[in-house]
């Protein structure tokens, strides 16, 4: 049964009446249930009523149940509850997956030593690594907004790299631009910094040696990686090669994890729906950014037409039509829409702009190319 008196652990009554003609109010388990009408246009009603709940550890939402509008409220939980196995065994299956792709890059026979999996650490470290820096960067930023998110979900997978990536899953709402912005620019940052430290790590640990029997295999592939800008400023900075002329020499394969952080980054940065770019321009122009996200798909489809007529290489091209599908998608479901959508400050503005000219230094038209 229902009630005209508010649950004892939600704001009182008087505090939602300039928005919210409330007639009924029942406590289904943890959640909060509140029958009215609403007074004003959604925006307003949830700018206002979502400080309200959140004073009394609420998430709350506006619904509509069997005609009639509704504000659902249920405990707001930003913290970790028992151990998250699935994480943890996500994690772990990275970090095997990862071994052995890393197995491959040091020229490891794994069927013939299969302790010789554990040499490809310092790859495993360096891609991991990269990963979890970015993902952590989201994490702590939705903390410190009391924002209601996931840990980490790491993506096992047998590609040249052993994943897939990561990513964290927010349950909560956005309360204002600033949390947006926050959220969204901490990843590509934090990532940015692991990537140059194990880039600069990986060039000044010197190249690997190629077993002659591996160059003269006829089932060799051959796998050449576009290096981007930042790659060669931080070659350049630490007086290291990235290409040898010796052919029994190849750089060393933490190098490719930090490649990995470049490669990530740019990604993440495309300003586009759910993406970490699509965030940060979201925060920046409000809905304005819908423009500049309907634009991503064409640049990304015309991307990949320049590197399969241009520059020939088949594979990359068929990797940026994917992303112009992908970046389509996203940008039909669009971005986090804050509950405050006032206007962002000048510093982080600042802030965005430049974590997204470092995007455009981890770019490079092919990133990868295999050679049969």
């Amino acid at each position: 049964m229902g009630s005209s008196d508010p649950p004892v652990d939600g704001p009182s009554l008087e505090r939602l009446r300039s928005v919210f003609r409330v007639y009924e109010t029942r406590q289904e388990g943890e959640q909060l249930v509140y029958y009215g009408e609403p007074l004003v246009a959604q925006e307003r009603l949830m700018k206002t009523v979502w400080p309200l709940f959140r004073e009394n550890g609420y998430e709350v939402t506006l619904g509509v149940r069997t005609g009639e509008y509704v504000l659902v409220a249920e405990p707001a939980e930003t913290g970790i509850d028992g151990i998250p196995w699935t994480n943890v065994v996500l994690f772990v299956m990275t970090v095997v997956s990862t071994l052995y792709a890393g197995a491959a890059w040091y020229h490891v026979d794994v069927a013939a030593n299969p302790l010789g999996l554990l040499e490809a650490w310092p790859f495993a470290a360096a891609v991991v690594g990269v990963l979890l820096t970015h993902e952590l960067g989201h994490y702590v930023m939705t903390r410190y907004h009391g924002v209601e998110a996931s840990l980490p979900y790491f993506i096992p997978m047998p590609t040249l790299i052993g994943t897939m990536g990561a990513v964290i899953r927010m349950k909560g709402q956005m309360p204002d631009r600033e949390a947006l912005f926050d959220i969204g620019v901490a990843g590509p940052i934090a990532g940015l910094v692991a990537t140059i430290v194990v880039t600069a790590i990986g060039l000044l640990m010197g190249p690997i040696d190629v077993p002659v029997e591996v160059i003269d295999s006829a089932n060799t592939i051959e796998v050449e990686f576009g290096y981007p800008p930042l790659l060669e400023l931080i070659a350049w900075a630490v007086g290291q090669p990235m290409v040898y002329d010796d052919p029994t020499k190849a750089v060393n394969p933490v190098v490719i994890g930090g490649w990995v952080g470049m490669f990530v980054t740019f990604l993440n940065l495309i300003p586009v729906g759910q993406l970490d770019g699509g965030h940060i321009v979201r925060a920046m122009m409000g809905e304005q950014q819908e423009r500049v996200a309907a634009l991503v798909p064409v640049a990304l489809f015309g991307l990949a037409a320049y590197v399969f007529y241009v520059e020939q290489v088949s594979n990359a091209s068929v990797l940026w039509v994917f992303w112009g599908l992908l970046a389509t998608w996203v940008a039909y479901v669009g971005p986090a829409k804050p509950i405050d959508d006032e206007g962002l400050d000048t510093r982080r503005k600042l802030v965005g702009l430049l974590t997204f000219v470092f995007g455009v230094l981890c770019f490079t038209p092919v990133p990868i190319e295999i050679i049969a």
